[in-house]
């Protein structure tokens, strides 16, 4: 170009479409107001068993170490996949007491909500609680990692302690077994499809170079 041809007029310069994009770029769209909102995370409440032992008008409870310190529960934990409830309440109560157990009767669905501040954590768990027996305790077998001792404790005693419950679900529980409240082990149908084996997606073979050809760089 010539430096001392004059300079093109500006109204005579070509202009761009409207919705053309620029040079540098294609243009950043408005977000559409019609578009649907991402969802939010998915409610997942925690899953346990636990399990309310009478004998004689007293209850047999755990005290565990808790970060708030020791604490009183019923023997109870989280159910795990591949389990049904009957077999994690059986499995966690042997775990916790050294004693096996055996339910007799749902005594109900239970929901309650835990907070730790200083961790940021927010917990809603939902129990099923089972009332039944256990028979004597397993010879050599230690109680589960955190369990201080198991305590035969008589209703009194138990209202007494409340400030040392791990939840108030503690009492909650040994209140409805009081007021005579049970449900038949049927209430909780836990079909076939949980006792099946996990199903991997399949695996891509590893490929092979080519015949003759040397290794790939790095």
């Amino acid at each position: 170009m010539d430096p001392d041809a004059p300079l093109p007029h500006p109204s005579l310069e070509p202009s761009l479409p409207a919705d053309s994009a620029p040079a540098d770029g294609p243009a950043e769209r408005a977000p559409d107001p019609a578009a649907a909102p991402p969802e939010p995370p998915r409610f997942k409440p925690s899953v346990t068993v636990a399990a309310v032992i009478c004998e004689a008008g007293r209850y047999l409870l755990v005290e565990e170490h808790t970060p708030e310190g020791l604490r009183l529960n019923n023997p109870a934990g989280h159910l795990e996949q591949g389990e049904s409830p009957l077999q994690a309440v059986q499995r966690e109560a042997l775990e916790e007491t050294a004693r096996p157990f055996e339910p007799e009767h749902l005594l109900g669905v239970y929901l309650a909500r835990f907070q730790r501040p200083a961790t940021g954590e927010d917990i809603t768990y939902l129990r099923l609680a089972y009332a039944g027996r256990v028979g004597e305790p397993v010879t050599g077998r230690a109680l589960d990692q955190g369990i201080v001792r198991t305590v035969w404790m008589s209703p009194e005693e138990v209202r007494a302690s409340r400030a040392r419950h791990r939840s108030p679900l503690v009492l909650r529980c040994i209140e409805d077994h009081l007021a005579g409240k049970r449900l038949p082990l049927q209430a909780v149908w836990a079909d076939a499809t949980l006792h099946e084996p996990l199903h991997e997606p399949p695996r891509e073979p590893p490929q092979e170079p080519p015949h003759g050809a040397g290794p790939i760089p790095a």
